[in-house]
């Protein structure tokens, strides 16, 4: 989440936090929650490494990341 005045932030934090809820969290029942939070980090990971996003220009966090990071470095 950003600071005060960073309403960017916000959306991109609650966009994601919805996503987590309408994807993996409702109806669904789990029996610990040591489940529950390997359901999570698996649900995460399918999120970062697999699903584009149109804000990254349709291609994964970690590849946009990458992109980031080389293109900085040159």
């Amino acid at each position: 989440m950003g600071g005060v005045g960073l309403s960017n932030a916000n959306a991109q934090a609650e966009s994601f936090l919805q996503g987590l809820k309408r994807e993996l969290l409702h109806r669904r029942h789990w029996t610990s929650e040591a489940q529950t939070g390997l359901e999570s980090f698996r649900w995460l990971a399918h999120y970062t490494r697999r699903l584009r996003r149109s804000a990254l220009g349709y291609r994964t966090p970690i590849e946009f990341e990458q992109r980031l990071i080389t293109s900085t470095a040159l």
